[in-house]
């Protein structure tokens, strides 16, 4: 092991920095564009079960170390063992992570610069928003190895057009950051250079609401993504009933009224 990869074995997988209720989580695997290997993903997933517990942490922002957001799976790693217990227990490993990103009480803003491929670009497609540098290309590219990205594709489907999808699927081709923003895979693209300033100001705005809002809305909203209508709007009548009478919204709609800033609780 030379001195380089000594380095790079002694420093930690998972970085965190937190800052006025902003949590940002860093991938650093830099030398594997931050491939997703199961101890990677084992610490991203204890990391995120702790924020979603913290009252704190208002916003939680997904970032990569290096030239690169997320390359995918280590595929070195998968192939290191051939049997289906444990290929079928490495996707789901990767499938909880993906549900938990969901699932947080937290936003979840993918910071993205440089390539998303297969389960990287399935993590864009999981968090809840996603700015995207200039200079960022997305894949999900499997299929040019023989694999079908079957997972990545959960994410993607819900985020782009069916035949949209299909096409990326298929081809494993590479798409832009301005086909990605018109499609709906990001919400925005700037320059590198811009990158984290129009993060902040995606979270200041986040920052300014009342996270009782914020919560239940999140919640309500992917869990009325799964239903038919009917359920859907029974849904949302009860979040918003619940909403209502919590006492943030009543401030905010007193603030409002009375042409002054709420001032949250947080209940």
């Amino acid at each position: 092991m030379n001195a380089d990869t000594q380095a790079a074995a002694n420093e930690p997988l998972l970085l965190r920095q937190d800052k006025d209720g902003v949590v940002t989580l860093t991938l650093n695997r830099p030398t594997q564009f931050n491939s997703l290997s199961q101890a990677l993903v084992g610490e991203l997933q204890a990391e995120l079960e702790r924020i979603a517990a913290d009252a704190g942490a208002r916003v939680i922002v997904l970032a990569g170390a290096g030239k690169a957001f997320c390359a995918g799976h280590d595929l070195k790693e998968m192939r290191s063992d051939a049997s289906k217990a444990f290929q079928k227990a490495l996707f789901q490993q990767c499938s909880k992570l993906m549900l938990t990103l969901v699932r947080m009480p937290q936003p979840v803003i993918a910071r993205v610069h440089g390539i998303a491929t297969a389960a990287g670009c399935q993590l864009v497609s999981m968090c809840d928003l996603a700015v995207a540098s200039d200079n960022s290309r997305f894949a999900v590219s499997g299929v040019n190895l023989g694999l079908f990205c079957s997972t990545p594709s959960v994410g993607l489907a819900r985020n782009v057009g069916r035949k949209q999808a299909m096409e990326m699927l298929l081809t494993g081709d590479f798409i832009d950051a301005p086909t990605a923003l018109m499609r709906g895979l990001v919400n925005r693209v700037v320059p590198l250079a811009q990158l984290d300033e129009e993060i902040g100001k995606l979270t200041a705005s986040i920052l300014a609401k009342t996270p009782v809002a914020i919560k239940a809305g999140k919640q309500m909203f992917y869990r009325q993504l799964e239903m038919g209508l009917d359920a859907a709007y029974e849904l949302a009548s009860e979040t918003m009933a619940c909403n209502m009478i919590a006492e943030d919204a009543q401030e905010g709609i007193d603030a409002f009224i009375g042409k002054r800033k709420p001032e949250w609780k947080g209940r």
